[in-house]
């Protein structure tokens, strides 16, 4: 088993997935803010990431200090499992400004495409109903001619 550099940011597992998002976040900052200022505090409900939370410090001490402090801790009757996060937080990486947004790979067409944000297509650019006004309006004043 490889071992991870400490860093600002905790991997957290074993999470109990009856808890909704909001109550977890919340109860996680109550958790973890003692042992120093937090940054950001990552937790969904999506089948990926259930069960797990990513919480980020302002600094590597206070990530050491929780982690030491916290691992194996009963936190609704599950006991944690925490590391250290494999890659750098967006957090930390806006604050460093190294800070990327993320792209992706089609895999139907190999088209690099921004997170969030869709491939823009040969088929789009014909179809009428993504016209803009004024492409409508000026195709309207031919057929008026």
């Amino acid at each position: 088993m490889s071992t991870i550099d400490p860093n600002q940011t905790l991997y957290i597992t074993n999470i109990n997935s009856r808890i909704t998002v909001e109550e977890l976040k919340h109860s996680l900052y109550d958790l973890f803010s003692t042992y120093g200022p937090i940054l950001d505090i990552t937790a969904k409900k999506t089948e990926k990431m259930r069960e797990q939370a990513f919480v980020v410090y302002g600094n590597a001490a206070s990530a050491t200090t929780a982690k030491r402090s916290l691992n194996g801790f009963t936190f609704f009757e599950k006991p944690l499992k925490i590391e250290y996060a494999k890659t750098k937080s967006d957090a930390v990486a806006k604050l460093d400004g190294t800070y990327r947004l993320r792209t992706y790979k089609d895999k139907s067409e190999n088209e690099t495409t921004t997170l969030g944000k869709r491939a823009v297509t040969e088929d789009d650019n014909e179809n009428p109903s993504k016209m803009s006004r004024t492409e409508e309006s000026e195709e309207s004043d031919d057929d008026h001619a």
